[in-house]
């Protein structure tokens, strides 16, 4: 309100324009040119006032060129005067605004002063009343009042003081603005100046751009004339062109039809050979039928035959019964022995049968191959002949013998079809009417199944012509025609030309008319008349009528005459001289002359032709008819006195041109004219009303005509009779009902009643109404006439007989439809026809009193004039009591007599008020709603049903709502029909948790209320979600969308001040603590949700995530996977009754037999789909095949879900096993999905359609790779991402692409490769812009779990003759679950054997291991060991045995090698060192130290033959002895524990072999034994045999002697001697110590 006041000096303004941020100054004139500044130039320019001080002064000097300093401080000046305008406008703005407020504020004083006056004046005339309230009232408003008088003083103050000052400011800024208008007079100059300079300017530039106009102007000109010459010389050049293609052409044509004419003349003898050609064909044809004929017949005695053989297997059958019956016998076992004999014999022909036919197959089929492979080569190398001059027939005939020798594989079964079907096209090309072959080839010839037939043997049908119906034969070519005539008209070709034709001479003659670029459209010429009509004319006469055309085209038009149709030739005539060009508006006279021949309506147009297309007239020629009507249906008389007479005319009219006999009469009479009457035609009689009731009974009356126009006069009477009785059925209120006799004589006709009526006439006929009785009067008339084309007329007359001068005219008052409680008013008009005044009174039936009014109940009515009644109706709840019988319940109509008494008069006169009363209620259902619990975060919607029970429309709506219910639709606001009933909703949305109580009121439009009560119970749950709705975007079949909300726990303090607590209704608060939820979606939805139970803390939030995978129906997929199925059950089927059908033409009894058993099996398939649709599973063929289906032809599809979320409280962690939390049901919460499903754009066409990709078992460090194809099934290009597979997982993509173009298929490879034995699973995403499709890979990875019947992994084969061979077993047992691929090696095979050889033997390098891995090898070089098998596959769960053969080839102890278990080519998973030992004889010996090297020596090689090997062989005194050295170690302990003697243990042993030997034990024997026990030894046995495979055991023990001396050893020896195929000799030399125990 308040503005602070600002006043400016001198120097405040200059200090400000300084201040200013320099602007960019635009120099005006182009040639100003800036020069030096002059010597004080400074002392000459000021600021403010000094500076316009100056300028007054220097007014007489000399003025210098400006400068741009000049333009600057001119600049800053002409802003400071913007400025200061800026401020006064500010500021005078801002004193008229306070003036106006300290104006506003006086007259507020002035208000307060006069109220302060009346106040006093009042407490004045209080205080007198001594009225103490009122007068401490008046005083505390004259208190207020007098506080908002000083208040307004105080304003008043401030606001003029306010606005002193502003005007102070407001003179300062004028003095200043004075200070400097000798600036804005010299810049106003300047500015003028610079205007002047700047239109000479725009002057002299207009006058440059004339010039250079008119030059543009003049080239432009020399253009065109240079492009006219050329044009003129190109179309010169053209029109040469134009003569020397037309004069080309000219001969061209001669030169064509020459050719034509040749070319004709070959097709015309090619047309005469082609005929030939047909006429052998037909004979052939006719030649075949008599075959089939034939056959037939052939057939036919086949059968009978076949018959007459049954009868008698039947006779003789039951002969052999009785005859077995006779002897005594078992004839039902006879007959069962004989017929399984038929039956195997019948099956052994089928058997030979079925050879022969595989045999015939085969042959056929290597034929087949056979011409197959000459056709190939006849591709490669096709003929030089062209086949693009075959006609339609020759391609035709090419495809059925193609057909017939198998190039199509056409089934054989349809061979003889395929030349029926050639004969037959043949015979009906070259016959009209092909009925001979039809009706020789019958249904039952068709039936056979002629396919069976052998084309080697059994075919005994064969062509009359030779060679007809081989393969070899090749139709008569016809080139350039087709063999057929050519049809009616021409062929295609002839009709397109003869269009073109005439579409070029139509062109020639229709131009299209533009005139000023618009062209015209629609009809040339216009004509007067429209229509040529010839009216009602005679046969014989001639009929002329003249036309005018008028041109309605934009210019000159052209017409020509193209005649009449030709149904009209014969009887129109047109004269037209054509006028030539016409312009636009002539007009032109066209003659059209008609000569009637036959008494006929006649058609048509008549056809011109003009310039811009063509047009017609249309022509109509009518005979003479009769065209009758009445001009009334009704003839009202109105209410005249009793004795009067008056009467009316009603007029018959002809318009037609014919006439006719016509007679009126009475309705009820009959009267025949000379011709017969047609049957009874809905005549005018009837009103719209009562058109329906009588075309109910129309039926009966016209029989009852008809019966009536053919029965005699005498029948008459009774005729009447039985329609008089039949029109007493019909309801009173109809108004065919028949008026007594004696009210038909008031109203009669007139004298005229029958009569001629010319064509174009009138008759008027006079009907007389003479009123008897008092009452209503009415008669039905009718017209009947002679022509039978005529209907009868009808129509009626009422009058009314009235007694007084005093009348109604309405006497039925219809006041329509009224409501209960409501004021309708009408105005009741009497009429007098007395010429004196009469006093009339009006009354109304006492039943209905309380209802009805009249005003005014007594009036006067002057002589022959009107007077007006006022009628009011105000019905009242009790007026179905208080009527009585005036009032229909049922209809609810009341019909209430009014009665107007007359002075001087008995008889009143009355009439009836008629209403249908109706009530204003609404009727709303149900009259009270429970909404139940309901929580605060959703809505509860129920439906009241709202029902109209008046028959009156009515608007309604429902007010006062709280704000927590509302009503739809339209808010509760509508207009509900007559008996209408309609749905509304009503929501209800608690706020808060408390329990509702309210109504819900509707109103009416008359402002009745109708209530409903509601209650409810609002719950406020102690958990909420972040998101009730959830709308998912468009997700593709089978892919993934995911969503996440929160369940917030808010509820962290129990005050219900700071916030509202969480509870049911009005019950105790929930308690802070941990709450629990649990989300139940419905089953078998594509909802997931992870977690569905959990707990959530106060003040805490808890995440869940809802996924939504849409899929197929399972029930959808199996009905699909049905019907694959049944298909492919009805292919299977379809085959096998064709190779059945090839059997039924055998004549083979126990063939036919077993066609017939097939049938039931057909029969019954239908009733087997249960069974398969029980051994469907999800992962069969046919359940994958029906998924992938419906996947790519899927629509799309869209759910709404609610799932629903129960709450509560406690943590689930602390409930006992099984124990459930005590969750309540009204703390529910509800959580609505909206799920859109749509096609997905790429699917899977690999792998079933499964998304699951199982690699399987894979062992651990091996790789599986799988190929997966998926295909674009969208409109469009996608570009395709993969989500990144785990750097660390076993699963990687190996050809991953970018772009998949639309119907495009690409084919992805996935590499498994496991590190561990675990199972892995992992999910690639293939992204598009569309939607993701989602592979799951899976696999296991399995480690090599197999167990060796080896203990100690060492393999000793023992001890075997040289020469001979030894073989064992082994096991390995497979216990994974994996398929596992071995491999046997043998180190002495490996590749890395010659390395090791290189090295240093073991013995000189460890002192642990003295013998090599691989030891002694054969000399012959055959390894000494083999294994088998060497590789296989080891199933899981089970055992690979192995048998590893020893076959040593010389005699050595140290034959050794290392056999390895090798999986899936390269992992070494087991080691078995295999060990054996060969001797030349069957006796070893084994134990002792050993005395030698494991390593043979290479120099010294034995003889591997026994001749050698004999040659070699010591004597027996030269026997070699083999040293045998026993070392035994007494152990001594220094405790007084008795000591075990060292002991040392040989072995001998006796080897099994297979060569004969004479000795089959071994012997041996020890010398010296008592000398070594003297020494401490004991030795046991000293002396035994060993048998066959067998060993034994010689134990050696050794206890220190007395004399025995620890610090030396003892040493002895003695001669162990062995015999068996030979004798050998050990020394054995023991060597036994004393050592000290630890």
């Amino acid at each position: 309100m308040e503005e602070p006041t600002a006043q400016f000096s001198d120097e405040e303004l200059m200090d400000n324009f300084l201040a200013m941020d320099d602007e960019r100054i635009q120099l005006e004139a182009p040639e100003f040119e800036v020069e030096p500044l002059p010597v004080g130039f400074e002392d000459a320019t000021a600021l403010g006032c000094s500076c316009l001080a100056k300028e007054e002064e220097g007014n007489t000097a000399k003025m210098k060129k400006t400068t741009i300093k000049d333009k600057v401080e001119a600049f800053h000046l002409r802003k400071s005067l913007n400025l200061l305008d800026k401020l006064h406008e500010e500021k005078d703005l801002f004193i008229q605004k306070t003036r106006g407020e300290l104006r506003v504020c006086r007259q507020r004083m002035d208000l307060l002063n006069k109220q302060q006056e009346s106040l006093a004046a009042e407490i004045s005339a209080e205080r007198d009343a001594n009225n103490m309230a009122a007068m401490s009232r008046l005083q505390a408003a004259s208190r207020r009042l007098h506080t908002e008088l000083e208040n307004e003083k105080d304003l008043q103050s401030k606001i003029t003081a306010m606005l002193k000052d502003s005007e102070n400011a407001m003179w300062h800024i004028e003095i200043q603005k004075g200070q400097f208008e000798d600036f804005r007079k010299r810049n106003e100059e300047e500015a003028e100046a610079r205007q002047r300079s700047l239109e000479i300017h725009a002057a002299q530039q207009l006058q440059k751009e004339k010039e250079t106009l008119e030059r543009v102007e003049r080239n432009r000109l020399l253009r065109a004339r240079k492009s006219l010459h050329v044009q003129k010389e190109l179309g010169q050049k053209h029109q040469k062109l134009v003569e020397d293609a037309q004069r080309n052409h000219r001969i061209a044509v001669k030169f064509l039809k020459a050719s034509l004419g040749r070319i004709r003349e070959r097709e015309q003898e090619e047309e005469m050979e082609s005929r030939k050609h047909m006429k052998r064909r037909m004979d052939a044809v006719l030649a075949l039928k008599n075959s089939i004929t034939a056959s037939r017949e052939t057939l036919k005695k086949f059968q009978a035959w076949g018959q007459s053989r049954a009868e008698l297997a039947k006779q003789k059958a039951l002969t052999e019964k009785e005859v077995i019956l006779a002897q005594g016998g078992d004839a039902f076992k006879h007959l069962v022995h004989q017929r399984r004999h038929q039956e195997l014999e019948a099956q052994k022909r089928a058997f030979e049968e079925e050879q022969k036919l595989r045999k015939q197959e085969i042959v056929s089929r290597i034929l087949k191959e056979e011409a197959e492979e000459e056709n190939r080569k006849k591709k490669q190398h096709p003929p030089s002949k062209a086949t693009d001059g075959w006609t339609l027939r020759d391609k035709t005939w090419k495809y059925i013998s193609d057909f017939c020798e198998g190039k199509t594989a056409m089934p054989a079964s349809h061979l003889l079809r395929a030349h029926l079907f050639r004969w037959q096209e043949n015979e009906i090309a070259l016959h009209p009417k092909p009925t001979c072959l039809l009706k020789a080839i019958s249904s039952e010839s068709m039936q056979m199944d002629l396919g069976s037939i052998s084309t080697e043997e059994e075919v005994l049908a064969e062509p009359d012509i030779p060679g007809l119906w081989s393969k070899e034969y090749k139709t008569h070519q016809v080139s350039k025609k087709d063999m057929e005539q050519k049809p009616v008209g021409g062929t295609k070709m002839d009709k397109d030309i003869l269009a073109r034709t005439m579409e070029q001479l139509r062109s020639g003659v229709v131009h299209k008319q533009v005139v000023s670029g618009r062209e015209f459209k629609g009809r040339p010429f216009n004509s007067k008349p429209e229509v040529i009509h010839f009216k009602d004319f005679d046969i014989g006469k001639v009929y002329k009528k003249k036309i005018t055309l008028i041109n309605a085209t934009y210019t000159i038009n052209y017409c020509k005459l193209v005649g009449v149709e030709e149904g009209l030739k014969d009887f129109i005539h047109i004269d037209f001289d054509p006028p030539g060009p016409m312009s636009a508006g002539m007009s032109c006279e066209v003659l059209v002359t008609f000569k009637p021949m036959i008494n006929k309506d006649l058609e048509g147009n008549v056809s011109f032709l003009a310039q811009t297309g063509s047009f017609s007239v249309p022509l109509k020629c009518s005979t003479k008819k009769c065209s009758l009507s009445l001009d009334k249906e009704l003839i009202e008389f109105g209410s005249y006195v009793v004795g009067e007479t008056t009467s009316r005319t009603i007029t018959l009219t002809n318009v037609g041109g014919l006439g006719t006999r016509f007679k009126f009469l009475l309705d009820s009479e009959f009267f025949e004219m000379e011709e017969p009457q047609p049957i009874m035609k809905i005549s005018s009689l009837y009103t719209c009303e009562d058109k329906s009731l009588y075309e109910k009974i129309i039926t009966s009356l016209s029989e009852q005509q008809l019966d009536i126009n053919e029965s005699s006069p005498v029948d008459i009477p009774s005729r009447k009779e039985s329609e008089k009785d039949e029109t007493e059925i019909v309801p009173a209120a109809s108004v065919i009902t028949m008026a007594p006799s004696e009210e038909q004589a008031e109203i009669t006709l007139g004298e005229v009643t029958e009569g001629e009526i010319g064509p174009f006439s009138s008759v008027k006929i006079p009907i007389i109404f003479t009123p008897v009785i008092p009452g209503e009067v009415q008669t039905k008339f009718k017209v009947m006439f002679k022509n039978s084309q005529c209907p009868t007329l009808y129509f009626r007359a009422t009058g009314i007989a009235v007694d007084v001068p005093v009348w109604v005219p309405r006497a039925t008052v219809d006041l329509k439809i009224c409501m209960y409680d409501r004021l309708y008013q009408d105005s009741i008009i009497v009429h007098t026809r007395s010429k004196a005044a009469l006093r009339l009174k009006f009354e109304v039936c006492k039943e209905l009193r309380g209802h009805i009014e009249l005003v005014p109940e007594t009036g006067y009515i002057q002589a022959q004039s009107s007077y007006s009644v006022q009628l009011k109706f105000l019905p009242r709840h009790s007026l179905p009591e208080d009527a009585g019988k005036y009032f229909d319940e049922n209809s609810r109509v009341l019909e209430a007599p009014m009665t107007i008494w007359v002075a001087d008069q008995n008889k009143p006169v009355g009439f009836t008020v008629q209403a249908v009363v109706t009530t204003s209620d609404l009727e709303i259902s149900p009259l009270e709603i429970n909404f139940g619990y309901c929580t605060i975060y959703e809505a509860i919607r129920t439906e009241i049903s709202l029902s109209n029970l008046s028959l009156l429309p009515q608007e309604f709506g429902f007010v006062g709502l709280p704000k927590y219910v509302d009503i739809q639709p339209n808010d509760g606001f509508g207009t509900i029909l007559p008996l209408e009933t309609l749905q509304l909703d009503v929501i209800f949305q608690p706020i808060k948790a408390k329990e509702y109580r309210f109504e819900l009121i509707c109103k009416s439009e008359i402002n009745r209320c109708f209530k409903v009560s509601c209650q409810a119970v609002g719950v406020h749950p102690p958990l909420e979600l972040s998101h009730y709705q959830i709308k998912f975007s468009a997700t593709a079949l089978c892919g993934t969308t995911v969503s996440r909300l929160y369940v917030i726990n808010s509820h962290l303090s129990m005050n219900k001040l700071t916030h509202s607590l969480p509870r049911i209704g009005s019950e105790e608060a929930t308690p802070v603590g941990p709450t629990s939820f649990e989300f139940l979606p419905p089953p078998n939805s594509p909802i997931t949700i992870s977690p569905s139970v959990g707990t959530v803390l106060p003040g805490k939030k808890c995440l869940v995530q809802v996924v939504f995978q849409p899929v197929l129906p399972h029930e959808v997929i199996l009905k699909e996977a049905m019907q694959i199925l049944n298909k492919e059950k009805e292919n299977k089927l379809f085959q096998k009754e064709t190779v059945q059908r090839k059997e039924t033409w055998k004549p083979s009894m126990p063939v036919v037999r077993v066609h017939n058993r097939d049938r039931p099996t057909r029969a019954s398939t239908p009733h087997t789909q249960e069974l398969h649709r029980q051994e469907l599973s999800v992962s069969s063929n046919e359940y994958q095949a029906a998924q992938a289906n419906l996947a790519r032809s899927f629509q799309g599809k869209f759910d709404r879900i609610v799932v629903p979320c129960v709450v509560a409280s406690g943590d689930i962690k602390d409930r006992k096993e099984l124990e459930p939390l005590s969750f309540s049901p009204h703390n529910t919460l509800y959580l609505e999905l909206w799920c859109p499903a749509v096609a997905p754009s790429i699917v899977l066409t690999s792998n079933k359609g499964n998304s699951v990709l199982n690699f399987g078992d894979i062992a651990v460090g091996h790789r599986s790779i799988k190929k997966i194809t998926f295909q674009n099934i969208s409109p469009e290009d996608l570009a395709l991402e993969f989500s990144v597979l785990s750097p660390s997982g076993p699963f990687v993509l190996i050809n991953p692409s970018k772009k998949l173009c639309s119907g495009e298929s690409q084919t992805l490879a996935l590499s498994f490769s496991p590190r561990e034995s675990t199972q892995v699973q992992e999910i690639l995403d293939i992204i598009t812009k569309r939607d993701t499709l989602s592979l799951t890979l899976t696999g296991t990875g399995v480690a090599s779990m197999i167990t060796c019947s080896i203990e100690g992994n060492i393999l000793n084969m023992g001890y075997v003759l040289a020469r001979e061979s030894v073989s064992t077993t082994f096991k390995l047992q497979n216990e994974s679950s994996l398929l596992i691929k071995f491999w046997m090696q043998l180190e002495s095979l490996s590749r890395k054997r010659d390395e090791t050889r290189q090295q240093l033997p073991k013995f000189l390098t460890s002192r642990e291991q003295r013998t090599e891995i691989v030891g002694t090898q054969n000399h012959n070089g055959q390894s000494v060991f083999s294994v088998a098998p060497v590789e296989g596959l080891m199933y899981p769960g089970k055992a690979q045995e192995f048998t590893v053969t020893f076959s040593p080839d010389h005699e050595s102890l140290y034959f050794s090698d290392l056999l390895h278990v090798v999986l899936f080519e390269k992992k070494v998973f087991h080691q078995i060192l295999l060990k054996g030992a060969a001797r030349e004889h069957m006796m070893f010996v084994e134990g002792g130290d050993p005395l030698d090297v494991p390593v043979e020596s290479l120099t010294v090689i034995p003889a591997l033959d026994t001749e050698h090997r004999e040659a070699r062989s010591p004597s027996p005194e030269a026997e070699e002895i083999k040293p045998i050295l026993v070392t035994l170690n007494y152990v001594q302990f220094d405790t007084d524990t008795p000591i075990p003697p060292a002991t040392r243990e040989l072995q001998v042993g006796c080897i099994r072999t297979t060569q004969p030997s004479p000795r089959k034990t071994v012997e041996f024997s020890l010398d010296g034994v008592a000398w070594l026990q003297h020494k401490g030894f004991s030795i046991e046995p000293s002396r035994a045999s060993v048998e066959r495979g067998q060993t034994k055991t010689i134990s050696i023990s050794w206890v220190p002697p007395a004399d025995f001396d620890p610090d030396h050893p003892l040493m002895v020896s003695t001669l162990l001697q062995l015999r068996g195929d030979g004798k050998e000799t050990y020394k054995v030399i023991f060597v036994a110590q004393v050592v000290a125990g630890i």
